[in-house]
């Protein structure tokens, strides 16, 4: 076999991005990947202010559940429930959560 027949590309060759998205299927870690992305996101979606006095976050089961250093910013934010779902599943681009827990 020449140098060239080995270089030659098969017939089923498929671009990266195409193999990449199988195997991101093939073990499921779309969804992770989409909630990691979420998640370091979160000063960009809430503002500094509650940024700073989250001290976790986390996806489980379609809630967010948020653990905050503020009982005040806890109260605040229970009211707004419904904007927090919808800017978290926008910045998703899908419905990644459907409740809000604090802890």
């Amino acid at each position: 076999m020449s140098e060239w027949d080995e270089r030659k590309r098969s017939g089923n060759a498929q671009p990266m991005k195409d193999l990449v998205d199988k195997l991101m299927s093939a073990y499921q870690l779309k969804g992770k990947l989409t909630e990691i992305d979420v998640l370091n996101r979160w000063e960009e979606m809430m503002g500094k202010a509650v940024a700073v006095r989250t001290t976790n976050l986390q996806i489980r089961s379609g809630v967010l559940i948020i653990r905050l250093n503020s009982s005040v910013m806890r109260d605040e934010l229970l009211h707004g429930k419904q904007i927090i779902i919808e800017r978290v599943n926008q910045t998703a681009g899908k419905q990644l959560i459907r409740d809000v827990w604090f802890e």
